[in-house]
């Protein structure tokens, strides 16, 4: 007995290591995809001091976003509904077998979508490849007679591997990680942390190759204050509120999304008035990126803008997933964050000097995402990781974490 769990234990150490490199890989070639379709629709490339394509002719990002409204929704129809339905990654916890071709081609439309101005988040696809991967490998080993893993064991392959997805594109191991354990798994143990963390650091070392280690986004004020407390205070609960919300919201958008031929028209016009607003505020595209970058250099003069910018990145994006495009709610969450909490500051600046509109914007990012996601530590080390936040910022974020996410629990309970 003894024998056999050392094997296993073997087996599970050598397929971390190579599903790191291959989920690495798949995401780097993702993020290579990506810039690819900015620089073909777009004409820009995008990078944490431009993430919006403010520099194109407003005409060429209406066309580009329709141009790819168009061409996914004849994917996704294609794929719904004249071949096996691509399987999402809970379907393949529960045993169900995702079909390669269909998935690398769901995964690719997806990026595609975003590269072209798409209002989704893009994390999915990277985290829908590595599972997909960590399944085909399970199926190899199996096929050569090698030491059979348990269930439990083949479940934290792939959760891992979904979550090293994400590690590779943000350049973020320890969300990866919790991701993995927090999220899917929901078993935060020593031996899984240790196979999603080794996954992730693998597959993120492998995405740096080609994006190095810079910040995903800029932050001009890294040193958080006291007065970033009487900030939380206030902002928490609402971003909390805000979170639940949002989580409803999509939630409904997914369970009524649009499979069948309406998606041939639906998703076009969702394109359309994605571009129509792009034609003044080129921030509404992609995943949200631009919209967080744009809270967190805010001033005065921006405040009517990020209020409105909040709420149509709230309506765009779960209208488009309502209208049949996959994709992720992560970074779209912390755009909406980021605006709600760069509003809030310019606010309270007026009455309480020194605060900071840039940490402001974080903290609500932060704060709004773990409440729509459910998922506090995952929210935490995300924000940490991908703006390269000092210690400093720490107590705040956790704080403020912690009371969105017990509002938000209260709000979804309702």
């Amino acid at each position: 007995m003894a024998f056999n769990q050392y094997k296993e234990n073997i087996v599970l150490a050598v397929s971390t290591v190579v599903l790191g490199l291959i989920v690495g890989l798949s995401s780097m070639l993702l993020g290579l995809f990506l810039d690819l379709v900015e620089k073909l629709f777009l004409h820009y490339e995008e990078n944490a001091k431009m993430p919006a394509p403010v520099g194109t002719i407003p005409s060429d990002r209406l066309f580009s976003v329709v141009i790819g409204a168009i061409v996914v929704a004849l994917i996704w129809w294609f794929l719904r509904t004249k071949t096996k339905t691509p399987v999402s990654i809970k379907k393949a916890l529960n045993g169900e077998q995702m079909p390669f071709w269909q998935t690398i081609l769901h995964v690719t439309t997806q990026i595609f979508f975003v590269g072209t101005g798409g209002s989704i988040g893009r994390e999915l696809a990277p985290r829908e490849a590595g599972a997909l991967f960590a399944q085909k490998w399970d199926n190899l080993l199996q096929k050569l007679h090698v030491p059979t893993l348990s269930q439990s064991d083949r479940r934290l392959l792939m959760t891992a591997a979904a979550g090293a997805g994400f590690a590779g594109i943000y350049i973020a191991p320890f969300t990866g990680m919790l991701f993995s354990v927090e999220v899917l798994l929901k078993k935060l143990t020593l031996r899984t942390m240790a196979v999603s963390l080794t996954m992730s650091t693998i597959a993120m070392f492998m995405g740096s190759l080609i994006k190095g280690f810079q910040p995903y986004y800029l932050i001009g004020d890294a040193k958080f204050s006291l007065i970033s407390f009487v900030l939380i205070f206030i902002l928490a609960p609402i971003t909390g509120i805000a979170g639940a919300l949002f989580r409803k919201l999509c939630q409904w958008a997914e369970g009524h999304q649009t499979k069948n031929n309406q998606i041939l028209w639906q998703l076009p016009a969702m394109g359309l008035i994605t571009g129509l607003i792009a034609l003044i505020f080129p921030e509404i595209m992609g995943n949200g990126r631009s919209l967080a970058q744009l809270a967190i250099n805010s001033s005065q003069k921006w405040m009517m803008i990020l209020l409105i910018g909040g709420i149509l990145k709230v309506g765009v994006t779960a209208l488009t997933i309502r209208a049949g495009a996959s994709g992720g709610t992560l970074t779209p969450s912390i755009a909406v964050g980021g605006a709600l909490g760069a509003v809030l500051s310019l606010i309270l600046a007026i009455w309480i000097p020194g605060i900071s509109i840039g940490q402001g914007a974080v903290l609500g990012a932060g704060t709004l995402l773990a409440a729509s996601q459910q998922a506090p530590f995952m929210a935490m080390f995300m924000l940490i990781e991908i703006c390269h936040l000092e210690s400093s910022a720490l107590l705040p974020m956790g704080f403020g974490i912690l009371i969105a996410t017990v509002v938000s629990k209260k709000v979804l309970s309702d």
